[in-house]
């Protein structure tokens, strides 16, 4: 299954259900078939995402949820989310997916 997450201010960001997951989960939302993430809640998110990344980076992967023979880091995946929410936090646009 894909997730395609769309925004007002960027353009849509499609990514493959474990990672949409961990992203997802990261940021204390529920991985359902839709869903909205609210500008309110985008600052959390990116705080979240930016502590898992360091966890990452630091060598526990375990700490930081990491899908196993993904070949692809945390940062790398979850980078353009961060500058989605950014940039939709920064302009008053939800992120929804599903819809």
């Amino acid at each position: 299954m894909l997730y395609k997450f769309k925004s007002k201010e960027t353009g849509d960001l499609i990514m493959l259900e474990p990672n949409a997951r961990r992203i997802l989960e990261i940021i204390g939302k529920d991985a359902e078939p839709k869903g909205i993430i609210l500008p309110e809640q985008m600052p959390a998110a990116i705080k979240a995402l930016e502590v898992a990344i360091a966890l990452e980076q630091s060598g526990d992967e375990e700490a930081a949820g990491a899908v196993p023979g993904d070949g692809l880091g945390l940062h790398q995946r979850a980078m353009p989310f961060i500058d989605m929410l950014q940039r939709n936090y920064k302009n008053g646009h939800e992120v929804v997916w599903g819809v």
